[in-house]
């Protein structure tokens, strides 16, 4: 059963002369329960993929859907309740609240969720269960990640969409990261798309789809998945 599919979507940013092309008739499906890993050059459609799949953008044309129900079809009333019951958002870029602790961070989004998990819970899961009352200027970059790991699945999401979420960090505090990633796919069955620009990372994925000028260049599945304790770059 597929979580998301498209059909022939395609974007177009500006009007007149000056129009930016940035996806050009994108087919994809995404299945329940799967890691996909995006790959390519910037430009290459990979965010703007991704901000339509999560409901943050709208195509210009084209269909998608998540599960039996048509996300273009929706109204703004109807993808924001979307948004908020179904996907999980983890930026290049923390978006911590430096005045709140972790622990109250995670809650903000516990507390407009219809099942929420406890935010003891969710940081647990990221490995944060002794870090609760700490602020984000107390945190390493890596351990604020993870707290905006645990923000985005506190709520039980469906869907985990990340974009960048090792791109400010070393090797060690990524892997740490992707480890957290990959807990949460495996306790909570979440479907999980992940962006970056370094192709070791898509050893840990599922299928790897490379995007190219805003069109899909080809989708790999990959041969011997590798947990993300065994990745180096």
């Amino acid at each position: 059963m597929y979580t998301f599919k498209t059909q022939n979507i395609t974007k177009v940013y500006g009007t007149g002369e000056v129009q930016v092309h940035a996806l050009r008739g994108v087919n994809v499906e995404i299945d329940e329960g799967e890691i996909i890993v995006l790959l390519g050059p910037s430009g290459s459609g990979k965010s703007t993929l991704l901000n339509i799949l999560g409901g943050l953008d709208h195509p210009t044309a084209g269909e998608v859907f998540f599960k039996d129900r048509e996300l273009t079809a929706c109204d703004d009333r109807a993808l924001t309740q979307f948004r908020r019951e179904e996907v999980g958002f983890v930026f290049q870029f923390y978006n911590l609240i430096p005045s709140l602790t972790a622990q109250e961070n995670v809650a903000l989004v516990t507390e407009i969720a219809r099942e929420p998990m406890a935010p003891e819970e969710a940081l647990a899961i990221v490995g944060l269960e002794q870090r609760l009352d700490h602020f984000p200027a107390q945190l390493s970059g890596g351990e604020q990640q993870r707290v905006a790991i645990a923000r985005a699945i506190a709520k039980r999401p469906g869907i985990l969409l990340c974009d960048e979420p090792t791109g400010a960090l070393d090797n060690e505090t990524g892997i740490v990261v992707l480890e957290a990633i990959e807990r949460v796919q495996s306790e909570l069955g979440t479907t999980t798309a992940l962006i970056t620009h370094n192709a070791v990372i898509s050893g840990m994925a599922d299928r790897v789809i490379f995007m190219a000028n805003g069109q899909i260049a080809k989708i790999e599945t990959t041969a011997n998945k590798q947990k993300a304790r065994d990745l180096h770059w």
